[in-house]
């Protein structure tokens, strides 16, 4: 009758963006020296990425440092990335339960 009561699990925090800055520079780069390498016309353009989210710019960082990007952002990809598109538009109703499509099937 006594349970324990597990305590939750802390969220996965993102990396800060000093740290991802000092990990670049222990790894030979900067976000300038990657944007310039990358073929990017602002050398600021992967300074993006460390505020909002951007696949291309997290994957360039990430290689960059030797890790893969949900390891530096993985609230990002938990909650952006990792949900399912349906490809086929019968399938909508069932992964959107709020589509009229969805609403229709159930009545």
């Amino acid at each position: 009758m006594n349970k324990q009561i597990e305590p939750k699990k802390a969220a996965p925090e993102n990396w800060h963006r000093a740290d991802i800055v000092a990990a670049l520079h222990k790894a030979g780069w900067s976000l300038r020296k990657l944007a310039i390498h990358h073929d990017y016309s602002s050398p600021t353009t992967l300074a993006h990425a460390l505020d909002r989210p951007w696949p291309k710019g997290e994957r360039l960082i990430a290689t960059a440092i030797g890790v893969d990007p949900e390891t530096i952002w993985p609230t990002r990809y938990t909650q952006n990335y990792t949900q399912p598109k349906a490809k086929d538009s019968t399938l909508q109703g069932v992964l959107n339960p709020r589509s009229k499509q969805c609403k229709s099937q159930a009545a």
